[in-house]
């Protein structure tokens, strides 16, 4: 088993945590620490763990190996409503048949709390999320943002030290999710405890994570701030999940100076090995992201490799150049639109890609 990281503050600890259904492994030996009071995010494709594991978290579904600690005490065995978490589901499963009040106070109803202690914290909670005034109102008067809201002060009014989402705004459409994204992260900066939150959506990620996991496959691919994640990704399946990166796949032709030369089958281009040591013939990939390539003549400091243009796509504030290098790779080049009419470039023209050497990323895995 594969111990997680030291970290004497973590509200969350996962050690070696594997599940199986029937012969599929859901998960692999993943292990990781959470510090306390932050946002972090379990980033992922479809199908990759990631709700696996925060459900593992909660005490919902149970390990095939490993533990989980909450707050330094193994918990593995321990039924979800023993722990300090709180769930949020990708439904709202709100009771029709309850007001939002009565929604939201239902958990401490279930505990017998006084009534008085019920209505002030329900009140406080619904102030908290947004929703002062609208205790009154049913379910199926709220729009979606509002009846996910709900289902938040649900959770936090019970007053768990760890928060679990489970994909709480993949049903929301887009500008909504945006908002409420930017309202997940006030409301947790405010109540200052700890978000796990899941989702394959990136730009969802970035928004609110103080720190991303990335979950594939069952593993954990790698993690870290999402700048590190967005700008110097370690793994080639993050380079490809996470923005628009390009991913060239060569092999090793020896060192040139400082430099590891790279051949692409069409050409021989730079890149800084970051103190790996890459055996000549090894396999490698090359990442560099969409808005740092340009297509310009060849420049001192400049990477440069040929390409047949292919065509232009305006997305609003950017426009993404698509081209074809020799070996039928596609590459995007993107740029801001402003600054796209004074290029122009027609379908079948041969181009230069280039970049600035430090720009480019190696990849061994």
């Amino acid at each position: 088993m594969t111990g997680a990281p030291e970290m004497p503050d973590a509200a969350v600890q996962v050690d070696g945590l594997s599940k199986a259904y029937g012969s599929v492994m859901a998960l692999k030996g993943v292990s990781f620490a959470i510090a306390g009071g932050g946002y972090f995010v379990l980033l992922g494709p479809s199908g990759g763990g990631k709700t696996t594991l925060l459900r593992l978290i909660g005490g919902f579904i149970q390990p095939t190996e490993g533990r989980v600690l909450l707050h330094g005490s193994d918990v593995t065995g321990v039924p979800p409503n023993r722990r300090p978490t709180s769930m949020v589901f990708q439904s709202y499963a709100l009771f029709p048949h309850m007001n939002v009040e009565r929604n939201v106070a239902y958990g401490l109803k279930l505990k017998k709390l006084p009534k008085a202690e019920i209505r002030d914290r329900s009140k406080r909670i619904l102030e908290l999320v947004g929703l002062g005034g609208l205790d009154s109102r049913m379910p199926n008067e709220l729009s979606g943002g509002q009846q996910q809201r709900v289902q938040l002060a649900r959770s936090l009014v019970l007053e768990r030290d760890i928060l679990l989402l489970d994909e709480p705004l993949a049903s929301l459409d887009a500008k909504l999710r945006k908002d409420m994204c930017l309202e997940l992260k006030r409301i947790q900066e405010k109540v200052g405890i700890t978000f796990i939150h899941v989702t394959h959506n990136q730009e969802e990620a970035m928004t609110i994570a103080d720190r991303i996991a990335i979950v594939a496959d069952g593993i954990l691919v790698e993690e870290g701030t999402p700048r590190e994640i967005y700008e110097t990704p370690v793994k080639r399946f993050t380079a490809g999940f996470v923005g628009e990166n390009n991913l060239l796949d060569g092999t090793a032709a020896g060192m040139d100076g400082d430099l590891l030369a790279v051949d692409l089958g069409f050409g021989i281009i730079h890149v800084d090995p970051r103190g790996e040591a890459v055996a000549a013939g090894s396999p490698v990939t090359l990442s560099i992201r969409s808005e740092l390539l340009t297509l310009a003549p060849p420049q001192d400091g400049i990477e440069a490799i040929p390409a047949t243009y292919l065509e232009a796509v305006y997305l609003g504030l950017t426009t993404s150049h698509l081209v074809q290098l020799p070996d039928g790779t596609e590459v995007t080049v993107r740029r801001i639109s402003e600054a796209s009419p004074d290029v122009s470039f027609t379908s079948g023209q041969k181009v230069k890609v280039g970049w600035q050497k430090p720009h480019g990323r190696l990849h061994l895995a």
